[in-house]
């Protein structure tokens, strides 16, 4: 059996559709987006017909024209007493945390699929898969590591893999990385009376912030930095 995950839940969700995957029956899995809805789906159902939700007469046309329909983004569709399955095998995917209530008659299996937040196990997983695609883009050796502070769920999956490329490739830059990108953000923001100060304050933010995780004290950090510690203080509540 194909693994999507290793969450026990999900490769539940998969094996009840792939259970009912010949049958005249409506499924819908609901959550948030970027949890892997469409992979899982697409993986039980290769070879159907997919239609957007955004796109009301699509929807209604393949219903009228195929027997076994995906219809993505379903929280799209504003007047879903228009959709009558008849006898068709429909899967539908819908992106919010919640089901609208007036779904649940019409369909007859839900599924929820659970947030990344919720599946330790895949976070796990899938940190691996994408810290590995990055090594191998970035040509970094295999001690590069990435800890659950560089990684970000907000977006489930795509936040996930965006930020593990991100916090490799800032891993890598060199001086002349770091000076073309400066370039690059002072072009477009130098602009105002009061410039000066304001770039200042992209060198003196991380400055002060790894200078505070490091040292752990303003009295050493500000001995560190060759300034007065009141100046230190006043900077670090300027910068909250």
């Amino acid at each position: 059996m194909f693994i999507v995950s290793n969450s026990k839940i999900v490769n539940n969700i998969y094996q009840s559709l792939q259970s009912t995957k010949d049958l005249r029956v409506s499924s819908i899995l609901y959550g948030e987006a970027y949890t892997g809805k469409r992979t899982l789906v697409k993986k039980l159902y290769p070879n159907s017909v997919w239609v957007d939700g955004n796109k009301l007469e699509d929807v209604l046309n393949a219903l009228g024209n195929y027997s076994q329909i995906i219809i993505t983004n379903y929280e799209k569709i504003a007047n879903i007493d228009a959709i009558n399955f008849n006898n068709s095998s429909v899967i539908a995917i819908y992106n919010k945390k919640s089901l609208d209530p007036r779904l649940k008659s019409k369909f007859a299996f839900i599924y929820r699929m659970p947030s990344l937040s919720e599946r330790v196990e895949d976070i796990e997983l899938f940190t691996k898969l994408y810290l590995q695609e990055a090594r191998e883009l970035f040509n970094l050796s295999s001690d590069v590591i990435v800890t659950s502070e560089d990684i970000d769920l907000s977006e489930n999956f795509r936040s996930l893999k965006r930020s593990i490329y991100k916090y490799l490739l800032l891993k890598q830059l060199s001086n002349d990385d770091l000076n073309y990108a400066l370039e690059h953000y002072f072009e477009k923001h130098y602009k105002g009376s009061n410039v000066y100060k304001e770039m200042l304050k992209v060198f003196e933010k991380p400055l002060l912030r790894i200078g505070l995780k490091l040292y752990k004290s303003q009295l050493k950090l500000a001995d560190i930095l060759g300034i007065n510690r009141n100046t230190l203080r006043k900077k670090i509540n300027e910068y909250s």
